[in-house]
């Protein structure tokens, strides 16, 4: 199954805009972004998906072992991006998604141009 179907991977905007991808946390889907990424889709191209497991995604691609840790979102988190062939991407991620995002970058820095948390401290 290919990345973009297992992870309902949805892309809207400006194709040749800055690429946005909006990573939400644990307990939460793609559709928290609904009142958000509109207004980013004017002047970018706006990436949302589903973590395996979370909203919409193949539920029968979770595998224990690999979403035993946040390396195995973080994984999935590059494939997208290489899928999609994207780079300087600003990724917005939410809660644990927040530090996805900073191993997904640390894996694959080619791919990134900036990194926006939003509440990736539990407490």
């Amino acid at each position: 199954m290919s990345v973009i179907a297992r992870n309902r991977v949805r892309v809207s905007g400006v194709d040749d805009g800055r690429p946005m991808v909006f990573a939400h946390g644990f307990g939460c889907d793609q559709e928290m972004w609904r009142l958000v990424a509109p207004d980013f889709e004017v002047d970018h191209r706006v990436v949302l998906f589903d973590h395996v497991g979370s909203g919409r995604s193949d539920l029968s691609a979770y595998d224990p072992v690999k979403y035993g840790s946040l390396e195995g979102y973080a994984a999935d988190i590059v494939e997208i991006c290489r899928e999609l062939a994207l780079d300087d991407v600003v990724f917005v991620g939410h809660s644990v998604s927040a530090m996805m995002g900073v191993l997904a970058a640390a894996s694959a820095p080619e791919l990134f141009g900036a990194l926006v948390m939003v509440g990736p401290n539990p407490r």
